[in-house]
Parts: structure tokens; C-alpha cells; sequence
């Protein structure tokens, strides 16, 4: 428990296995937002009473718990820390209203398109559609190799962030899932995803992103996540294939 954390009563019920990347943007955004808070470990396979509470339509984390109230789904977390605690740290959403529609249409993109086209190229066994998968995510990088050049944009120069001068919300929702970008890439044989002569704005915003507080803190190394995809998603997968197969 961290210091403070029961008179501000907040909590945060994340996964057990600290590889979700939905969890660690809201432990981000925490942190950039110097709060306290409790963090409540779930065992996904055996989900607690809290849990089945605060988030009854989902039954996912993360949950963001302030004053008893339950906050569901990591975005929407990031937004309500911006807006309950605005005195707190640096904002995680621009204040310009464009910018904000901006940052908030990147960062579904990443959850919608970049992710499942990354993680498909593992989950399908079909050549083809690995190998549409990975065009797919190649070029969804290239957009957001655009998009950083554009956001990043203050006058006639430029931030080292998408959010400008300080993390914001497209970069804690796209650097969240660079250990999984990486064990994917590993895991499929393949080499970088992101490297300085595809994606150069890109490749060197990810250095800075990972040199940042709370970030160094908090990204786990990719060999977790490829320990967690092989020990947890794989079996899913197989027998998600299996019984397409048979059906």
C-alpha cells in the first residue's frame, strides 16, 4: 500500500501477472499524476468479489476505484484521472478541444486496428493471413509515424511526445503495448517492428518514452510477455483453433 492511500480512497485492482497493458497505462497515469493508491492483484481465473462488483457488465480489468465509486476500461480511467484531479501533475490530455478529439481518435485506433492486427499475426496458423497481419501492422505504424510528427508539432518545432512536452494520453495508450510489439515480433521470427529506418520519429519517440518516470518503472521486459503468451494465450488459441476446425 502506498502512503495515503486510504484517506484519498483510492484503489486500483490490476492483473497478477503485471504484463496487461491496460493496467500499467492506468498505473502510468497514476504516477504522472502523483497519487496514492492501493493495488489490489486479481487472479483472472478466479475473479474476486470486488471485481464482479465494480465492474458487472465487463468482469475486466483494470478498475479504478475513487470514494467507493468504480471507474471500468483504461482510456476512460486516464480521462477521469485528467478531469477528478486536475490540480495533480501534468495534464494527459491536451487542452486545446482538436487536440483532444485528435489524441483520443489515435488512441482507439491503437486499441482497434494496430493491437489485434499485431497479436492476429500469432493467433491465426494460416501463412496468408500471417502475412496480412503483419502488412496490416506495418502500415498501421506508418500512420502513427505521421501521426507523431503531426501531434507532436509546437510551432515550428518539435515535442518529444505525442502529447507535447510531457506524456499524454496517445502515449501511454500506444506505449503500453511495446513489450507486447516486441514479443510478438520475437515470437514470430521477425525482425523489429519499430526501428529507425522504417518508423524514425517513431523508434526515437520510443527511446524517450521509456527513459520517462513513471514509465521505467513500469514497462515489463518483453521476455515476460512472451513467458505469459506462451504459458496462458497459446493454449487459449490452440483450442480456439481446434474447435473452429472441428466445427
Amino acid at each position: 500500500m502506498m502512503a495515503g492511500a486510504q484517506e484519498q480512497g483510492l484503489k486500483l485492482l490490476g492483473a497478477a501477472s503485471g504484463v496487461s497493458p491496460y493496467v500499467i497505462r492506468a498505473q502510468m497515469a497514476l504516477g504522472i499524476k502523483g497519487l496514492t493508491y492501493d493495488y489490489l492483484p486479481e487472479d483472472t481465473r478466479c475473479k474476486s468479489d470486488l471485481l464482479l462488483a465494480s465492474n458487472s457488465v465487463h468482469k475486466k480489468l483494470p478498475v479504478f476505484i475513487h470514494g467507493g465509486k468504480p471507474v471500468c476500461e483504461s482510456l476512460i480511467i486516464l480521462e477521469y484521472l485528467d478531469d477528478a484531479f486536475p490540480e495533480n501533475g501534468a495534464s494527459i490530455l491536451p487542452a486545446d478541444p482538436y487536440r483532444r478529439v485528435v489524441a483520443r481518435f489515435w488512441a482507439a485506433y491503437v486499441d482497434n486496428k494496430l493491437f489485434p492486427s499485431c497479436i492476429g499475426i500469432l493467433k491465426t496458423g494460416k501463412p496468408q493471413e500471417r502475412a496480412d497481419k503483419v502488412e496490416e501492422t506495418l502500415s498501421a505504424l506508418g500512420l502513427l509515424e505521421a501521426a507523431l510528427a503531426e501531434c507532436s508539432k509546437e510551432g515550428d518545432a518539435e515535442a518529444p511526445f505525442f502529447g507535447g512536452g510531457s506524456l499524454g494520453l496517445l502515449d501511454i495508450a500506444l506505449g503500453s503495448y511495446l513489450p507486447w510489439i516486441e514479443a510478438i515480433g520475437h515470437l514470430a521470427g521477425m525482425p523489429p517492428f519499430l526501428d529507425a529506418a522504417r518508423t524514425p520519429k517513431l523508434a526515437a519517440w520510443v527511446e524517450r518514452f521509456r527513459a520517462a518516470e513513471p514509465v521505467r518503472a513500469l514497462l515489463p521486459p518483453a521476455d515476460k510477455v512472451e513467458e505469459y503468451i506462451l504459458a496462458v494465450l497459446y493454449p487459449k488459441w490452440k483450442a480456439a483453433l481446434t474447435a473452429s476446425a472441428t466445427n
